[in-house]
């Protein structure tokens, strides 16, 4: 058993895929970080081992996806939306952000957890998303005490999570509509909001935008390394593939403007680059 120190605790692993079980029950989203980051050290230093079996869990009520009672969860559209142009309202967008790093750490986790049998480089590659995404949470939540408020101050939604339990029992479909799909749509928003950001003057949260924006590039790219791995393991068409798995799953519709430019940057073939483009006019 490996015990790893943090500022604030110990924590204790016996391997990396039940680790990343562990931290993906916790609630405290300070301690969730630390976790993360000391269970990606421990595996970087060969202290523990990659299990190959399935680790059984009894959902519901498993305690998973591990998070705090705050923020009050609501429907997507019950989400209040306030003006840029006002502390309170730039505060809100930073809570808004902070939140979906907060469920893209619980994403990069459960694909570490759940799905047994992928080669070794899966594992280590999602492990590396969760310890980026706790990065990029623990940037936000910074700067949103600096503004006054704190993570669970406003309500939030559970789209991403929705679709992460939608997709639990096929790491094809998991791989398809999260890091493919719906993280991608990052990539397309995150440049408009940058801009906002900086227009309203908070330089320093237009800074953490750009981190993320670099980060997330390559979070997309091993999303799409990892279908393209399946369907060529399963003898899939990728394109008539990731059509088929967003009809079955209900995804949210294309819509453009797309970021053409982060989309080829993260992996995006020519066939779906061409349909981006069409889908944009």
């Amino acid at each position: 058993m490996d015990h790893v120190s943090s500022p604030d605790e110990v924590f204790s692993f016996t391997g990396l895929r039940s680790g990343a079980l562990s931290c993906l029950k916790e609630t405290r989203p300070a301690a969730k970080c630390s976790a993360v980051r000391a269970l990606r050290a421990a595996w970087q230093q060969g202290r523990l081992p990659l299990e190959t079996e399935d680790l059984a869990v009894t959902e519901p009520g498993s305690g998973i996806p591990g998070r705090p009672e705050r923020p009050e969860l609501v429907s997507p559209l019950q989400v209040k939306h306030r003006s840029m142009g006002t502390p309170e309202g730039r505060a809100a967008l930073i809570h808004a952000l902070a939140h979906i790093e907060f469920n893209a750490i619980n994403l990069a986790l459960d694909a570490v957890w759940r799905f047994a049998g992928m080669p070794r480089d899966f594992y280590v590659d999602w492990l590396q998303v969760a310890d980026e995404e706790a990065y990029h949470f623990r940037l936000l939540a910074d700067h949103l005490s600096t503004l006054g408020h704190a993570y669970g101050d406003f309500t939030a939604h559970n789209a991403l999570w929705d679709m992460a339990e939608s997709t639990k029992g096929d790491v094809l479909a998991r791989i398809a509509l999260v890091p493919r799909t719906l993280e991608a749509r990052g990539l397309d928003a995150a440049p408009p909001v940058r801009a906002k950001l900086a227009q309203a003057g908070d330089l320093a949260a237009a800074e953490i935008l750009d981190i993320i924006m670099r980060d997330e590039v390559g979070h997309v790219l091993i999303g799409n390394r990892w279908f393209n791995w399946l369907c060529e393991q399963r003898q899939l068409d990728p394109v008539a593939t990731f059509a088929q798995l967003c009809q079955r799953h209900k995804a949210p519709p294309l819509r453009g403007p797309f970021n053409l430019e982060a989309r080829r940057a993260a992996g995006f073939s020519d066939e779906e680059m061409l349909m981006f483009t069409d889908i944009s006019r």
